[in-house]
């Protein structure tokens, strides 16, 4: 949670909305000193947070704190129209937004952006208690977007995990038939090389190894209940060579299929 109560916030008279000139550039000499809220209206440009890039666009919202290290420049052909606020807080707060987000609700930041930057144009009541008010319903909505993508993420991670396993139990039910990583990858609506990526970290081992353990699984049960001849059960397994099942078998079980059968073994 945001604990900061509005009057904790030091409302300082470095903001505006600005569209850059064309040879506008930030290059600091030293770290930013205070708190800064930087909102990206619209325009193309680059920007470098304590070694790190960021391509600025349309939403893009940045939180700098101090001591945080800025240098920035932008497209002359399509340049940046961003609103900066500086701000202090007399302690540090247990929590604050990350310092980068593209932000998906543009219309809410926006409003409070411009509520606070008109705030001071006209002379009114409890001007600044309005201005610390709106920094925290800032700080808040970058917060509520950071929770709202992480549940997503949340999401899509669970829905990944349900449809892996899914495709792992068709495989269990289904041993015999011809599985590729083509063919299983489609069945879950995936690329081949991602889904064999995610498959052998959520089922702990490759597509191959499992198809084959699924394969010698229900062969075990075939030869122990059926009455099967082993190539009736090569052949219901999709295999098409005797001795490649035989030798497959072998090398998972440590026996033949004959004398697995022999010993009775489960």
């Amino acid at each position: 949670m945001l604990h900061i109560n509005p009057e904790q916030i030091i409302i300082t008279p470095v903001f505006a909305t600005i569209t850059c000139e064309p040879n506008w550039q930030w290059k600091r000499t030293e770290p930013i000193p205070n708190y800064d809220l930087v909102y990206v209206w619209k325009g193309e440009g680059q920007l470098v947070l304590n070694g790190k890039e960021f391509q600025l666009k349309r939403g893009s919202c940045f939180l700098f704190v101090p001591g945080d290290w800025v240098t920035a420049t932008h497209n002359q052909q399509n340049p940046l129209v961003l609103t900066y606020i500086h701000f202090n807080l007399e302690k540090e707060p247990n929590h604050l937004p990350s310092s980068y987000r593209i932000l998906h609700d543009h219309l809410t930041v926006e409003t409070l952006l411009t509520r606070y930057i008109r705030l001071f144009f006209v002379e009114t009541f409890a001007v600044e208690l309005e201005a610390q008010l709106i920094i925290k319903q800032l700080m808040i909505q970058l917060l509520r977007e950071e929770y709202q993508v992480d549940r997503q993420v949340e999401n899509v991670s669970k829905t990944l995990l349900t449809t892996i396993r899914e495709v792992a139990n068709y495989v269990q039910q289904h041993p015999g038939e011809r599985h590729t990583i083509d063919s299983l990858s489609s069945r879950a609506n995936l690329s081949p090389r991602y889904f064999s990526r995610k498959f052998k970290e959520i089922m702990g081992e490759s597509l191959r190894s499992y198809l084959i353990e699924a394969r010698i699984k229900r062969a075990k049960h075939l030869l122990n209940y059926t009455g099967m001849t082993v190539t009736e059960v090569a052949e219901a397994l999709g295999y098409t060579n005797l001795h490649f099942f035989s030798r497959q078998f072998k090398q998972y079980t440590g026996k033949s299929p004959s004398e697995f059968r022999e010993a009775g073994t489960n």
